[in-house]
């Protein structure tokens, strides 16, 4: 996938500067999640579909919060995760633009984060929805759309 390694030198440059990285995981319960009426079992607790991949592996450091639902803030702990952490801003990255990654902007909007979405790290099933999700995200939540260079810059990274 074209995204991954720009999301693993976003990754390497926040552990490097002290920027948290969390992540937030798909880890459905077997035969009962919602979600599965929609897309069919995938991602389910404890299998190898729930786990971060190989080339994005967290460290030591890092964060996991699993969630059931498009948002990573329904139902998981991540709000108080980022109070804890006094974080202010949100770099969302992963798939799908227009599912996971706008439901999370939409409820880090209504808890009041800012919100940077580098393009060039989030992904769908096709452009449309890509560019649908990221039209989205900027128009109704005023995320910055920006291309992880432009992130890694800003942190001296680049």
């Amino acid at each position: 996938m074209k995204i991954i390694p720009n999301i693993r030198l976003l990754i390497d440059a926040a552990r490097e500067i002290g920027v948290p990285v969390i992540y937030v995981n798909d880890s459905h319960l077997p035969n009962v999640d919602g979600e599965f009426k929609k897309w069919g079992s995938h991602a389910v607790r404890g299998s190898h579909g729930a786990m971060v991949i190989d080339e994005l592996k967290p460290s030591s450091s890092d964060f996991i919060v699993e969630k059931r639902r498009y948002s990573g803030f329904y139902g998981t702990d991540l709000y108080v995760l980022l109070r804890e952490l006094n974080v202010d801003t949100l770099i969302l990255t992963g798939i799908h633009t227009h599912i996971c990654v706008m439901h999370t902007a939409a409820d880090a909007f209504y808890h009041g984060y800012k919100l940077i979405v580098p393009s060039d790290c989030v992904a769908a099933f096709n452009v449309d929805d890509h560019n649908i999700g990221l039209r989205f995200m900027h128009e109704l939540y005023g995320a910055e759309i920006v291309n992880s260079k432009d992130i890694l810059k800003r942190w001296g990274a680049a």
